[in-house]
C-alpha cells in the first residue's frame, strides 16, 4: 500500500461530520484515497454544503444520532450503495454547560441521548457493514479526565464513550476489528459558539488559559485532532487496540 495513500480504495463513514472535527476528519480521509466518505449531520444545508467541499464520491445523510430510526436509516443508504465500511469514525456529539443543583431531566437525556446512546446503537447497528479487519474510532474528550465546572453530564458522556472503547476491543477482536478513543483537548470549533455558548470574550479567556495550563500552549485546529484519528484508523496503529490518545496539547499530561 502507498503510505501516502493508507485509505485506499476504502469507505469511510464520519457521523457528525458538517463542520468541525468531524469535517476535517472526512477531509484526511478523502486526501489519503478513500473511495468513498460517507458523513452524516442533522442540518440538510450544513450537511450538503461539507458534502460540496469533499466532492463527487461523498454522500452525505441527513441522520440524528439520537435517533435509532434515523440510524437504520444510515445503514439501509450505505447498503443500498452496495458498500461495505472499512472505518466508522462515531464522532457524533454535543457539549452544553450544566449546573449542579439547576439541571433538567431534559438537559441530562440531550446530551446522554447523542453522546452515548447515540455512539452505542451507530456503532451497533452498522456492525454488520464493518469489514472484517475493519476499525472503529470513537470520539471521546479529556474533558473526561479534568472534571471541568459546569460540564459533569458532558464529561460523564465521554467517560462512557472511552469505556465503550474498551469493551468493544474485547467485544471484536473475534472479528480483528480494533477500537480506539480519541480524545480532543479544547479544539476551536463551532461548538463553542453553538452548544457551549462561547462569545468572543469568553474564547479568548479560554485561550489565554491554555497559553499557561497547557505545554502546546494554545488550542487544537480540527485538521490537528483529525490527522490523530486517521492515526488510529491505519494500519500504522494495527497494533494499538482499546486506548484513549489524548491529543490535548499536554493538556492533561502534566
Amino acid at each position: 500500500m502507498n503510505s501516502a495513500q493508507p485509505f485506499h480504495n476504502k469507505t469511510i463513514l464520519v457521523t457528525g461530520a458538517s463542520s468541525g472535527i468531524g469535517l476535517a476528519s472526512a477531509q484526511a480521509f478523502w486526501a489519503h484515497g478513500a473511495k468513498r466518505v460517507y458523513i452524516t449531520g442533522r442540518d440538510a444545508n450544513k450537511l450538503a454544503s461539507a458534502v460540496s467541499v469533499l466532492g463527487q464520491n461523498a454522500v452525505g445523510v441527513v441522520a440524528d444520532v439520537a435517533d435509532l430510526a434515523q440510524i437504520e436509516q444510515l445503514k439501509t443508504t450505505i447498503a443500498e450503495h452496495g458498500d461495505t465500511l472499512d472505518v466508522i469514525f462515531a464522532n457524533a456529539g454535543v457539549a452544553h454547560n450544566n449546573s449542579l443543583g439547576t439541571t433538567h431531566e431534559t438537559s441530562f437525556n440531550s446530551i446522554f441521548d447523542t453522546n452515548v446512546r447515540g455512539v452505542f446503537f451507530t456503532v451497533q447497528t452498522l456492525l454488520p457493514l464493518l469489514n472484517h479487519g475493519g476499525n472503529i474510532v470513537l470520539n471521546a474528550s479529556v474533558a473526561a479526565q479534568k472534571g471541568m465546572p459546569n460540564l459533569s453530564l458532558y464529561s460523564a458522556s465521554k467517560a462512557a464513550v472511552r469505556s465503550f472503547a474498551r469493551s468493544w476491543a474485547n467485544d471484536l477482536k473475534g472479528r480483528k476489528i480494533r477500537v480506539n478513543a480519541i480524545s480532543p483537548g479544547v479544539t476551536r470549533t463551532p461548538i463553542m459558539e453553538n452548544g457551549l455558548k462561547m462569545n468572543d470574550e469568553q474564547i479568548a479567556q479560554f485561550s489565554a488559559y491554555l497559553a499557561d495550563a497547557a505545554p502546546a500552549g494554545r488550542m487544537a485546529q480540527p485538521d490537528e485532532i483529525a490527522a490523530a484519528v486517521l492515526f488510529l484508523a491505519s494500519a500504522a496503529a494495527s497494533y494499538v487496540n482499546g486506548i484513549e490518545l489524548s491529543a490535548d496539547g499536554g493538556l492533561t499530561q502534566i
